[in-house]
């Protein structure tokens, strides 16, 4: 698809428009932006698999500063970093219509998921954060916990593949004591161990709003759940 065609198609009035694996990279992000800028019934944009780097998801992020229409967000498989992800950061703190954003595998690593936290602290629209594999460590995983504190509308949170450990495990299962929104949690593949398991125990006995939690393929083999809630 080239610019023109790509341009007709975000003038279409479609509200759900698929433009994953187009080859967009950097050079067209431009188009998308403008197009997200004046569009008026878009409501699910799909850019996933596009070579998307830092410099073209500014270029998005600042479209998405004045939408007013997009509720989801597809940027999976792209390599927008820790750059991209401040980028994103920053439009959410001042977008008012997005409930779901998709980032799986975006490198943004533990500085990205803090600049994503800062956001989820003074957004109010926000109710899916996908976040696999993106290397966020313990340290990203402590700042999101942060946010989920004071947070009041994330409802799902993708957080696996991301080599989280105890650290990371014991700062979200503190978040849930007070948070009161949150309903799925995944945690699958990271490194979470017996002292993090016990942590997240004591948690859900005050938590009432988390529906599952998912923690499989961690090193908890030994640690056995009496809530049905968690998946291991």
């Amino acid at each position: 698809m080239d610019t023109d065609e790509l341009k007709i198609v975000l003038q279409s009035g479609d509200v759900y428009i698929d433009l994953s694996s187009e080859d967009i990279g950097n050079d067209r992000s431009k188009t998308i932006a403008e197009g997200l800028k004046v569009n008026k019934t878009l409501e699910s944009l799909d850019l996933d698999n596009n070579s998307i780097r830092a410099d073209g998801a500014k270029i998005i992020a600042e479209g998405l500063k004045v939408n007013k229409t997009l509720e989801r967000l597809h940027l999976d498989t792209n390599s927008i970093g820790a750059a991209g992800a401040k980028a994103f950061a920053e439009a959410l703190k001042v977008n008012k219509t997005l409930e779901r954003l998709y980032l799986y595998s975006n490198s943004i690593g533990a500085e990205g998921a803090q600049a994503l936290a800062d956001a989820l602290k003074v957004n109010k629209t926000l109710e899916w954060l996908l976040l696999r594999w993106n290397s966020i460590g313990d340290e990203g995983a402590q700042a999101i916990a942060e946010a989920l504190k004071v947070n009041q509308t994330l409802e799902w949170l993708n957080l696996r593949d991301n080599s989280i450990g105890d650290e990371g495990a014991k700062a979200i299962a503190e978040s849930l004591k007070v948070n009161n929104t949150l309903e799925m949690l995944d945690l699958d593949n990271n490194s979470i161990g017996v002292d993090g398991a016990k942590a997240f125990a004591k948690a859900l006995t005050v938590n009432q709003t988390l529906r599952r939690l998912d923690l499989r393929y961690n090193k908890i083999k030994e640690f056995k759940f009496s809530d049905e809630r968690v998946i291991c």
